[in-house]
């Protein structure tokens, strides 16, 4: 099977998954579309597929979009995507990842069981979830899944959940890619490969469309639980690879062309913004550069020292 056909079944999944559920495309599109691509390549691709998802969604369902909640939870997601940088640069990834992953796919069983157990009456808790949201994307880029809660709590309608969560994410995913062209991630090649992927783009927006639209009511919440059950379960797996594995494989080329160690003797224990330590080390390697391009990719530079 060729990269193209491969890369076009994981866009058309990813995008089926985000229309139909509102949230999740990037844990699928980045990891298996870095199996193919380089991470440079593969995190915008996601992203502009991304915008085109939101920006139908918007067009298609302007009416339905709840704008003056789309705003507040875009401001309190704001305040908390700084708090989210913190847990990034002092926090396990691996860990954290494995508690929310926990976390989320305890909370989505007990709801698909219990369908009427979540229900806000009214909007009074948005600047909780959307400085929640802040947190998680922040950290490690992922603020959809409360959203997606607050959403499903507030018994919004298939095309009220659809159209207010993509207005949401339209101006995020926006700037995302006005990042990425800042530092010259954004390039012909990303955008030749995203046209190339935009049929399959297109008919994963129609085939979530056509998901979505078949649930109403409890189904719809149920529905919606399994999507976030689906996230969880994708952040277990993600938490144990990391702890399992350390270094990616992007990682470990990077640090086998600048350090003298061989990577398979090597073990990674740690990584933040500062330093990167190794057990078989007598010092620790301190970065000169941290860029996270993904939620589990990162451009790491650094040198020798204390």
């Amino acid at each position: 099977m060729s990269s193209f056909v491969q890369t076009s079944i994981i866009l058309f999944v990813a995008s089926a998954f985000r229309t139909a559920f509102g949230f999740g495309e990037a844990l699928i599109a980045v990891p298996l579309l870095s199996l193919l691509l380089p991470v440079k390549l593969a995190a915008p691709i996601a992203v502009l597929a991304s915008v085109s998802i939101a920006l139908f969604s918007v067009i298609k369902d302007w009416k339905h979009v709840q704008f003056s909640e789309a705003r507040r939870l875009l401001v309190s997601t704001a305040v908390g995507i700084p708090f989210g940088l913190i847990v990034l640069r002092y926090a396990p990834e691996g860990i954290v990842k494995g508690i929310l992953g926990i976390f989320l796919l305890a909370f989505s069983l007990f709801s698909i069981r219990k369908p009427d157990s979540f229900v806000l009456k009214d909007d009074r808790l948005l600047w909780a979830f959307g400085f929640l949201a802040g947190v998680t994307g922040g950290s490690y880029g992922m603020n959809g899944p409360p959203i997606a809660i607050y959403g499903a709590g507030r018994r919004w309608s298939p095309r009220r959940f659809r159209a207010t969560i993509q207005a949401y994410f339209l101006p995020a995913s926006a700037l995302g890619m006005i990042g990425y062209s800042i530092a010259g991630l954004w390039t012909r090649e990303v955008n030749v490969l995203f046209l190339e992927s935009l049929p399959a783009i297109a008919v994963g927006i129609g085939a979530g469309r056509v998901l979505s639209a078949r649930t109403e009511g409890r189904e719809f919440t149920r529905f919606l639980y399994g999507g976030l059950a689906l996230v969880a379960g994708v952040l277990l797996y993600l938490s144990f690879f990391s702890n399992a594995s350390g270094f990616s494989k992007q990682a470990w080329n990077s640090f086998s062309m600048s350090a003298p160690w061989s990577p398979s003797t090597i073990r990674w224990s740690a990584v933040n913004a500062n330093v990167i330590r190794f057990p078989t080390a007598t010092a620790p390697f301190r970065t000169t550069g941290f860029s996270r391009i993904a939620p589990t990719e990162a451009i790491i530079t650094f040198r020798d020292g204390g």
